[in-house]
């Protein structure tokens, strides 16, 4: 399947409320509405734990409006008008700015007098075009799916993530052309969101931010992202302790040998079971050698009855003599969100110094790899 596109995050940032106090070095945005207009209301909002939040709100007086306060950085509004569909994002900050509003479409009005907006608009214009763009990829890709044609499907998936990949670049130039501006923070959170830059790329952007950009609220989402324990193929893997079927606590660094697998699975999941010969006859091949494996069971559905006894049940049926650990509570399990495990099984490969070397490789590529490892 495509990726699905990530649009820009509008919405996938909560917006924090903000900061009442009136100033006369705060922002005043002066706008005007093309064609006639009644008497809208008119509204600067944001959302705060899903709750509206009012900056400001005037009423629109002969298709003008004036909207004043005071924020304490800029940061991400949106501009709602009744009667008016839909809402214009705006990038606020303690400036004058001019807003030209459009009424078949307030998303795609116009503010002058604000290098936060004019970055917000490459941004947004960017990204509407990639949206359309993915539309039409998401039809051809449909099209030769229901074809059966494989090839043409792939052709797709490659030029798609080729437009991606040129995208992302694009905007990590404009992010580095712009590092004074809280958007590119805006920016660089939604790249790193969308895994469209690698941690230690975004860290080595993020550190030639301006110091506005790194304490805004995008700023601080990003250093949580980054701050957070990498599982990408070159770091170190991240330490855990859960207790295996008898209670005992067993710690990762402490069974680590030449070569570790670390296996996700559970008893209720079917493709692991499947897999577990092949772990079995790898782990049974290369054990002597100096290969290691824990087991995390993310057992503890809310329809299994008795998980630990179909945990147990499984690791006797399917002949699992390594080391198996779990807290018995499904995808809420701390080291299935440590990792970041989305399905299962999924696997990481660690060397004797703990380092990830590959990760989610079943069958003959998992026993590839383990070989050229230790062979």
């Amino acid at each position: 399947m495509l990726r699905n596109f990530i649009p820009f995050f509008l919405i996938l940032l909560t917006l924090n409320s903000c900061k009442e106090e009136q100033s006369h070095n705060g922002f005043i945005i002066n706008g005007k509405i093309d064609g006639p207009s009644k008497n809208y209301k008119a509204k600067l909002i944001s959302f705060n734990n899903n709750k509206e939040v009012v900056l400001d709100s005037t009423t629109v007086v002969d298709g003008a409006l004036t909207l004043k306060g005071t924020v304490e950085s800029p940061d991400l509004y949106y501009l709602a008008i009744d009667g008016l569909a839909g809402f214009m994002p705006i990038m606020v900050e303690n400036e004058k700015m001019e807003v030209t509003l459009y009424k078949d479409s307030l998303q795609k009005s116009v503010v002058k007098g604000s290098e936060e907006n004019d970055l917000l608009k490459i941004y947004q214009d960017d990204s509407e075009a990639l949206k359309m763009k993915n539309a039409q990829f998401g039809q051809r890709y449909r099209t030769a799916q229901t074809n059966g044609d494989t090839l043409k499907m792939e052709e797709i998936k490659s030029e798609f993530n080729k437009l991606m990949e040129e995208t992302n670049a694009r905007h990590i130039q404009l992010i580095k052309d712009n590092t004074h501006l809280v958007t590119s923070a805006a920016i660089l959170g939604n790249i790193l969101m969308a895994k469209g830059i690698s941690k230690a790329d975004a860290e080595n952007i993020f550190n030639t931010l301006s110091k506005e950009a790194i304490d805004s609220k995008f700023g601080k989402t990003i250093d949580e992202i980054l701050s957070k324990a990498s599982t990408e193929v070159g770091n170190v893997a991240p330490d855990f302790s859960a207790p295996n079927p008898d209670g005992k606590l067993v710690t990762l660094s402490d069974i680590k040998g030449k070569v570790t697998i670390i296996d996700f699975w559970a008893a209720w999941c079917g493709p692991c079971r499947k897999e577990n010969p092949n772990v079995v006859k790898v782990y049974e091949k290369y054990h002597d050698k100096g290969l290691e494996i824990i087991g995390v069971s993310l057992d503890g559905t809310p329809n299994q009855k008795d998980p630990k006894a179909a945990w147990m049940d499984a690791i006797e049926k399917d002949n699992l003599t390594w080391h198996q650990v779990s807290n018995l509570s499904y995808f809420n399990d701390p080291i299935a969100k440590l990792y970041s495990i989305q399905a299962i099984p999924a696997t990481y490969i660690l060397d004797s110094e703990g380092v990830i070397v590959a990760k989610n490789l079943r069958g003959d590529a998992l026993e590839a790899k383990i070989a050229e490892l230790l062979d």
